[in-house]
């Protein structure tokens, strides 16, 4: 007989491991991640749940965290929306050293995917120049107004 770690085994690590990578992740995110699979992903997330593996609140059933007193991080799920453009294509992917919220390789090129938020311009102008890998970066703007106070993009 097979069991459901045979079945699932290496869909239930992989988004276990995107739990805890990121801390938070929606539903969303790893149905686009994971695209035709739909029922294995809820199936595993309430899995995961059971166990004790990963947590959500009563405020937010579809986001899930690492651990119980987690918050949700708008700027990593907004990032994760980028990333799940790419998923498809993407040979790795980790958290990045701040700016970069997430950084991963897909085409055998390295993207950053960097939040910006409103009022912090300078501050993100600042530490991109201390940077020292040249990936191509991929900028998230609260508004449109903030590309122009951007220099290094």
């Amino acid at each position: 007989m097979i069991t459901r770690e045979q079945i699932y085994g290496k869909e239930a690590t992989e988004i276990l491991r995107f739990i805890t990578t990121y801390h938070c992740i929606d539903r969303k995110h790893l149905r686009r991640i994971y695209p035709d699979k739909e029922r294995q992903v809820d199936n595993l997330l309430k899995y995961l749940l059971r166990q004790g593996r990963i947590y959500t609140s009563p405020n937010t059933a579809d986001v899930f965290f690492d651990n119980a007193e987690c918050q949700i991080d708008k700027e990593m799920l907004t990032a994760l929306w980028v990333y799940a453009d790419f998923a498809d294509r993407a040979e790795y992917n980790c958290i990045g050293e701040f700016p970069v919220k997430i950084m991963f390789f897909a085409d055998s090129t390295e993207f950053d995917i960097i939040y910006i938020p409103e009022g912090k311009e300078t501050l993100i102008n600042c530490a991109i120049e201390q940077l020292d890998h040249e990936g191509k970066r991929l900028v998230i703007v609260e508004r449109v107004e903030q590309i122009d106070l951007l220099t290094y993009f």
